[in-house]
């Protein structure tokens, strides 16, 4: 399968060299998207000018053994910030000052926001881009935190179906047991991409390939991307006519 290596290679040296930055920083988090992003960004710049974050917050330990496996396989400096505390006061301070209850899925996404706002206060210091790491079959389905980790400087990734990025893990020497975990965001103790989404990145990607997959499986992905829409799009201006 031709995943255009040099073109994403080509990609990531061009936006770094236009941005006047010294390298780029990722969220590695133990999973196969922000690891195969690790390899593109190590093979394109060298891995002294990638910094890989490990950002917990009341996350599955072996998400952070996992992160290290991918910093070390491909050697990269790795820090753990833990978040649970920020996470935890954060949740505590909005809920206090307000006079109605919070949805559980808004303070879940607290934690991406959390993460973002780390890998950007590392990335000004330092004088990295932040590098994105969702796919095309999380992009098509919003399946993303807006202004979580769904905001970065550039994203190498987006063009590939999760399947296609499994496929590109191997090409890339990702470990094994990175490539072959459940696929989850790591908001909560258990949860699972296609738990939460009700669909399987299968039908996402049958979909995504021919336009159609099954009935069921059709009318939550269209509906998902359509409710989904404005996170996919650059905030509206006001323009006076």
């Amino acid at each position: 399968m031709d995943f255009h290596l040099e073109q994403r290679l080509e990609f990531i040296r061009d936006y770094v060299k236009m941005a006047g930055v010294a390298g780029v920083v990722i969220g590695i988090s133990g999973g196969k998207d922000s690891a195969v992003t690790t390899a593109l960004c190590v093979k394109a710049l060298g891995a002294d000018k990638v910094l890989g974050v490990s950002m917990p917050c009341s996350s599955n330990p072996a998400d952070v053994e996992h992160a290290k496996m991918v910093a070390e396989a491909f050697g990269v400096e790795l820090f753990v910030v833990e978040l649970k505390d920020s996470y935890e006061q954060m949740k505590k301070s909005i809920s206090s000052q307000v006079d109605f209850e919070l949805r559980d899925i808004a303070l879940a996404n607290i934690k991406p926001r959390l993460r973002m706002i780390t890998l950007y206060t590392l990335a000004q210091t330092k004088n990295y881009l932040v590098v994105g790491t969702d796919n095309l079959s999380e992009m098509v389905m919003g399946y993303f935190t807006k202004w979580g980790d769904g905001a970065y400087d550039i994203n190498p990734l987006s063009d590939l179906t999760v399947k296609e990025v499994l496929e590109f893990g191997k090409e890339l020497g990702v470990p094994k047991v990175i490539l072959t975990k459940a696929p989850s965001a790591g908001l909560w103790e258990g949860q699972t991409d296609e738990k939460e989404m009700g669909v399987t990145y299968n039908e996402i990607e049958e979909y995504i390939k021919t336009g159609k997959t099954n009935a069921r499986a059709q009318e939550i992905i269209e509906a998902a991307n359509t409710r989904t829409q404005h996170k996919r799009e650059m905030p509206y201006f006001f323009r006076a006519k």
